[in-house]
């Protein structure tokens, strides 16, 4: 089974001027990754606007990505729909396209118990032979998994972690304490990257890593090396980062600093509008100044 570890870009999906999907700025993006040392891919999650694309353009991202990869890190590939029956249907298929991996997020939209949440994840882990990484991020779903229910869960043998993005860091040592250690514990906030690791978590999937793969990268190895400080060190460099996305919906900041600094994302899918013009030029103020740094 797939240890799930190290760091993982949570990737956007980039789109022409038409909002149709830029095959060859996704191919691009991977190899980019790639080579800036990560662990795994991951798409078609919350900055991959998943919740905005057709199934059969679903497919198309995973299947554009997994081709590219060409098996040189795992592919996670985001099957999570409103409800179960789409989701086993999308994750058969992401596995037949050959996906090393599946995220899951919670359904959305109504608010559910947590048995109907176990029965959800239980009929998808039932429908794969892929290993399963639960996704939590309760902000965006209006569901979060229990750690109760996540310890059931980690009993099936193909539920294998869970990249949590509630933003609660207790919340990630409680799954930590309570799932086995083989149960693979992801920061999905990134400014807990580092606390994550330090606490007995696995790695992050990490949006930030859209623009800065190789610092983000640097915080794993540096943790793994014992560097301490210097892991703080790239810990910190996505502050800034992170405090702009504020600037806009999501993803629109990833997708302007990735225009920024000359990798093509497009548009994020309408109902999401650009940034204003004074957000681009804040952007725009924080871009130079990486750069003036040397980190860009």
């Amino acid at each position: 089974m797939l240890e799930v570890k190290g760091i993982i870009p949570a990737m956007v999906t980039p789109l022409d001027q038409r909002e149709e999907i830029d095959e060859k700025a996704l191919r691009k993006m991977v190899n980019r990754y790639i080579d800036a040392g990560v662990h795994g891919l991951f798409c078609l999650g919350t900055n991959g606007e998943f919740f905005n694309l057709s199934f059969e353009e679903k497919l198309a991202v995973a299947q554009i990505v997994i081709d590219e990869t060409r098996s040189r890190v795992p592919v996670y590939a985001g099957a999570g729909c409103a409800g179960t029956c789409e989701t086993r249907r999308l994750a058969q298929r992401l596995e037949q396209a050959g996906a090393d991996a599946l995220s899951v997020i919670t359904p959305y939209f109504l608010t559910y118990t947590q048995p109907e949440l176990q029965y959800h994840f239980e009929a998808v882990a039932g429908e794969t032979s892929l290993p399963i990484v639960l996704y939590t991020i309760p902000a965006r779903t209006g569901n979060t998994l229990s750690v109760q229910t996540v310890a059931k869960l980690a009993e099936l043998p193909n539920v294998v972690g869970i990249k949590d993005s509630s933003g609660s860091f207790d919340n990630i040592l409680q799954l930590i304490d309570r799932t086995p250690e083989s149960f693979s514990v992801l920061a999905g906030t990134d400014s807990l990257i580092l606390s994550t690791l330090m606490a007995g978590g696995t790695g992050a999937i990490a949006a930030t890593a859209n623009i800065f793969p190789s610092t983000v990268v640097a915080i794993y190895e540096h943790f793994r090396c014992g560097e301490y400080e210097q892991a703080e060190q790239a810990q910190r460099v996505l502050r800034d980062l992170r405090a702009a996305f504020a600037l806009g919906t999501l993803p629109s900041v990833l997708k302007a600093v990735l225009d920024e600094i000359g990798l093509s994302a497009g548009p994020a899918r309408r109902p999401v509008a650009p940034l204003t013009p004074q957000a681009l030029e804040e952007v725009r103020r924080m871009v130079a100044g990486y750069a003036e740094r040397g980190l860009l």
